[in-house]
């Protein structure tokens, strides 16, 4: 790739990099709490629309982002044994670590 061609998609880091600036400089602003109130719904009809489009890509969807519903790592004490026995999931991402094996419908 020569030096004049532009980088799309996945790999476009110069876009990357603005948009991360950007959305910090936005955070740090304060206006955020200000942008949240004026995105809410006006009235309960414009609710009930906004509630049913929600409903609508719900449906589509095969299932609901486990991240939305998990609980947050349980704290643990400092100097706590480090051999206890923990499951996926809690503390650091020891889920993400764990490679899974193939079900059985997979393995074809």
């Amino acid at each position: 790739m020569g030096k004049g061609q532009q980088v799309y998609g996945e790999g476009n880091y110069k876009a990357s990099r603005a948009y991360n600036d950007a959305t910090k400089r936005f955070v740090d602003s304060g206006r955020v709490d200000k942008a949240a109130h004026d995105a809410a719904p006006a009235t309960d009809a414009e609710a009930l629309q906004l509630a049913a489009a929600e409903a609508e890509g719900k449906r589509r969807a095969k299932e609901e982002d486990p991240m939305l519903t998990r609980k947050a790592p349980k704290k643990r004490a400092p100097g706590a044994d480090s051999t206890e026995k923990r499951t996926p999931g809690e503390g650091d991402d020891d889920a993400l670590k764990t490679a899974q094996a193939p079900r059985a419908s997979e393995d074809a």
